[in-house]
């Protein structure tokens, strides 16, 4: 068993369901997960007592959550000494053309260019529109970028885009990849 950190950053919500399905995948697999909002973190938190690290950001107008992007900064030696994955939610990812989905990539490679941080495994998942919850400013933007992302414009609803086997089938790989990194026996031969 091994224990693996799971730190979020989101605006609605959304990045935080998926962390908590990440947490859940990997406790089925027999770890011990740990979820904690990056906004919000514990005073005592030690990225050095975890075995692995799972971190992931919303994506909002072309950007990370900043409180991500620091606990990244300020974690990197801690991060290098261990299975990392990163998780991404975004409209670009919901989309079905290639070049948005390349879009998608790139928020990735701007976060590795300005940290630094190499994780081992990324997964990109579509995240969500909550309409209901913006104000009358952010949700003409969102309607905006929806409109070429996804073409769900009809404000009146909330969209939810993320494929949550996708999202089990990225925390059962990265489980193997620390398991095997890490010397931990998978679970089905733990039995």
């Amino acid at each position: 068993m091994a224990s693996v950190l799971v730190c979020y950053g989101t605006g609605e919500g959304q990045t935080a369901k998926v962390a908590e399905r990440l947490a859940a995948a990997l406790s089925d697999r027999g770890h011990d997960p740990t979820v904690v909002d990056a906004d919000d973190p514990p005073a005592d938190l030690d990225v050095a007592a975890f075995d692995a690290v799972l971190a992931g950001s919303s994506i909002h107008v072309g950007a990370h959550r900043p409180a991500v992007t620091d606990f990244i900064t300020e974690n990197l030696e801690a991060l290098a000494a261990r299975p990392t994955g990163f998780f991404q939610l975004s409209l670009s990812s919901a989309a079905d053309d290639e070049e948005r989905r390349a879009e998608a990539a790139g928020y990735v490679d701007s976060l590795v260019e300005s940290t630094g941080w190499h994780p081992d495994r990324v997964g990109l998942f579509g995240g969500a529109l909550r309409y209901s919850e913006y104000g009358f400013l952010t949700r003409l933007v969102m309607k905006r970028i929806a409109k070429g992302a996804t073409g769900d414009t009809d404000t009146s609803r909330d969209y939810e885009y993320t494929d949550w086997e996708e999202v089990t089938a990225f925390a059962n790989d990265f489980a193997a990849f620390a398991e095997g990194r890490l010397g931990v026996a998978p679970p089905a031969t733990e039995r």
